[in-house]
């Protein structure tokens, strides 16, 4: 059974958006680069067409990539007028012991947004933040022992 993916309004727009360059743009720019390198000569010492051929296999991966997340994908709503920290916001947290303060968006990696770092709720981090509201501080197990952070603020 396939995984059900969660994506905003916006970034499914965008995944798709990009699959559907992929699949026409993209497929008929690599296939002229093939073509054109085929024209060269010798395939076995032909440096352009082995280029032209590992590219389309990461664009291929990347189709499948997008189609398997599209294909499950369910469209949520941004949660909005929200006081605790859910899949899909943006918290401000700072670490104890410092005055710095970082900013996360919760959620799938798909749905970053610029200036925002991408934290999984399936994360340490992100399950202990899970549910925390702001001036909260919660504690997570990390590789040198358990740190703690305040929640400084929390965006939609």
């Amino acid at each position: 059974m396939a995984d059900n993916h969660e994506f905003s309004q916006e970034a499914f727009d965008r995944l798709q958006g990009e699959y559907d360059d992929l699949t026409t743009r993209g497929r008929i720019e690599i296939a002229k680069k093939i073509e054109t390198a085929r024209e060269l000569g010798d395939l076995s010492e032909n440096g352009d067409y082995h280029a032209a051929k590992e590219e389309q296999g990461k664009m291929e991966g990347r189709i499948a990539q997008l189609g398997a997340l599209l294909l499950d994908a369910t469209i949520v709503e941004v949660p909005t007028g929200i006081d605790e920290v859910t899949k899909g916001c943006v918290v401000s947290i700072r670490y104890e012991g410092d005055d710095d303060v970082e900013k996360f968006l919760i959620g799938s990696i798909e749905e970053r947004r610029e200036g925002v770092t991408v934290m999984s709720p399936g994360s340490p981090l992100g399950q202990a933040l899970l549910g925390a509201k702001v001036d909260d501080t919660v504690g997570y197990e990390a590789p040198g022992g358990t740190l703690n952070v305040t929640v400084v603020a929390i965006e939609s």
